[in-house]
């Protein structure tokens, strides 16, 4: 990542990395450099040994618009535009390639690419103000963008998937934690405060054992059978007992 970005602005607080995009007037919509330091960053924290949980979130009213359309943009051929395509892709693919946790907090729009920076985050919690919707549809593309046809089947079942992606409606904040899209609701001026408890939980475990849970639950997603989970789940187990003496002195503890 840049370093002194103004778009991107990382905040170390001991183990844990509070990012914000930083595009208020713009509802934090992703530019092309934005999407060029969102993408650098979370690929960047593949190696880092330093940070164990990643805070997301927006300055201002809102999270991310998604794609900033108003940006000038030149016409180029079909090899141009896949690139930028991919460009934007890869942020979703690094987010949940990276070993780190990532909480996103919510508050007023998540669109498009901003729905979908929700959807790759491995916890969500929002505000009151919240709105979630995948925008693509409504400008004329496919709903199904930036990993959403993938996300959202998983995490709602797929028949409110359907209906979100097939219409483009927002979700809102309520209804986003009835059916288990968010882990709750709070009001927007509690929200920064939101993950106190699930930090520190986080924190009190192992730093091993807390980025093999991120890689088994993503390996477990997509497991062809019960077998293959365990299998994976055989495997972290094993590795995590073998390689430290961490899990002995914890074991003690309760002995």
């Amino acid at each position: 990542m840049t370093e002194n970005s103004e778009i991107l602005l990382v905040e170390k607080r001991g183990e844990v990395e509070w990012v914000t995009m930083n595009r208020p007037d713009r509802l934090n919509a992703l530019s092309k450099e934005m999407v060029h330091e969102l993408r650098q960053y979370f690929e960047e924290k593949y190696d880092d040994k330093d940070t164990r949980i990643i805070v997301l979130r927006g300055a201002g009213r809102a999270f991310c618009a998604g794609l900033d359309l108003k940006e000038e943009r030149t016409a180029g051929d079909v090899a141009d535009s896949f690139k930028g395509q991919t460009n934007i892709r890869d942020i979703y693919k690094a987010m949940r390639r990276c070993p780190q946790p990532i909480i996103s907090l919510i508050k007023g729009a998540a669109c498009g690419g901003g729905f979908s920076l929700a959807l790759a985050s491995d916890i969500r919690i929002v505000g009151e103000s919240a709105k979630l919707n995948a925008a693509y549809l409504t400008i004329g593309l496919t709903g199904c963008d930036m990993g959403s046809s993938y996300f959202l089947p998983r995490l709602v079942g797929a028949s409110l998937a359907s209906e979100l992606l097939l219409t483009g409606r927002f979700i809102y904040a309520q209804e986003a934690v009835l059916h288990r899209l968010v882990s709750k609701v709070v009001p927007d001026e509690e929200l920064d405060d939101a993950p106190t408890d699930i930090i520190e939980a986080m924190l009190a475990t192992s730093k091993m054992g807390l980025q093999l849970t991120k890689d088994a639950l993503n390996f477990s997603i997509d497991a062809p059978s019960m077998d293959a989970a365990m299998a994976m789940e055989d495997r972290q187990q094993i590795l995590l007992s073998a390689a430290s003496d961490e899990f002995s002195n914890r074991r003690q503890k309760f002995q």
